[in-house]
């Protein structure tokens, strides 16, 4: 027998698991994460990140999170967070009880997010049975998809990558095979491969840069003129927040409460609560579907900046036409 399989279950609880007879069934694969990997400050990092932002997001429903294995697997967290997210109606009770109840309950979660983030099942690392079992592997990349389509400018701890052991059961045996998996993007390949149209105008076209600087200035003069304002210069006056929350507002029709930001920032604090104000009305409404560091708005970056207003000038400029 391959010695992986016998070093990954080292831990009672895991091999307790695996003695009953039905728990892969002939032909059935299973991946787990290996015992060696489940206690990596990384993967700790994210699940603790992932709790309080689950926390964070439920808290006017009290809900309160303490085990992503053990507090998900029902559906009621899922049920919840996806309706605070997205506004979705599911059409199921919010407590199921017997276990037919939570995979019924859970089908129609999946269903919902698979639709919601226009995923292939064969882009599925998860699926309703791995989930009601309390698999982390597969709760973990369920959470990651939700925050990374309802909230793109989250900063999930990056890199996060586990070692698997995935067992097949087969007419001889059981079948064990090792990898490596990331949960995480790795951010330097991202990065690496990163090569937008803002990235290809800095570095390959900076002729065309102030003609484009202009066009957006106009873009954002033209509307905020509306509230008595003028906007000459992308680098400073973007940087606090206010001019990006209040174009938002015009465009989006949204009311913004004066209390809600800071409408003559003092402080670094305070310009990037109005920023991250700002990125998160933009992703809500489905305008940013990349992350943006809100840093870099603060610090005045103009590519990033740019890109940010971007968002909203290819879509009204379309209507002003």
């Amino acid at each position: 027998m391959d010695p992986d399989f016998l070093n990954a279950f080292t831990q009672p609880s895991t091999l307790d698991r695996f003695l009953t007879e039905d728990v892969i069934a002939k032909g059935e694969k299973r991946k787990l994460i290996k015992p060696t990997s489940r206690n990596s400050p990384k993967l700790e990092e994210l699940k603790l990140f992932l709790i309080e932002w689950i926390n964070r997001t439920l808290k006017e429903e009290h809900i309160v999170v303490k085990s992503l294995e053990e507090d998900l697997y029902d559906g009621l967290v899922l049920h919840h967070l996806l309706e605070n997210l997205g506004s979705l109606k599911l059409d199921v009770d919010k407590i199921a009880l017997t276990e037919k109840k939570q995979r019924q309950k859970l089908s129609v979660i999946m269903e919902a997010v698979t639709k919601c983030l226009q995923l292939e099942e064969s882009q599925l690392k998860w699926s309703v049975e791995s989930i009601l079992a309390k698999d982390l592997l597969s709760t973990l990349h369920l959470l990651v998809a939700i925050a990374k389509h309802f909230k793109p400018n989250l900063a999930l701890p990056p890199n996060v990558q586990v070692e698997t052991i995935t067992i097949e059961t087969t007419s001889t045996g059981l079948k064990t095979s090792n990898a490596v998996e990331y949960i995480t993007e790795n951010k330097e390949n991202v990065e690496a491969q990163s090569n937008d149209a803002f990235d290809e105008l800095f570095s390959c076209a900076p002729d065309k840069l102030d003609a484009v600087k202009k066009a957006l200035l106009q873009f954002v003069d033209k509307h905020v003129g509306k509230l008595g304002l003028n906007v000459r210069d992308i680098e400073s006056q973007f940087s606090d927040g206010v001019i990006l929350l209040l174009l938002t507002g015009q465009l989006e029709g949204y009311f913004l409460n004066l209390r809600s930001f800071f409408l003559t920032p003092a402080s670094t604090t305070e310009m990037l609560h109005n920023v991250n104000l700002a990125l998160d009305l933009l992703a809500e409404g489905g305008l940013l579907n990349f992350p943006v560091n809100s840093e870099d708005i603060v610090n005045g970056d103009t590519k990033a900046i740019m890109r940010v207003l971007y968002c909203l000038y290819s879509k009204y400029r379309t209507k002003e036409a």
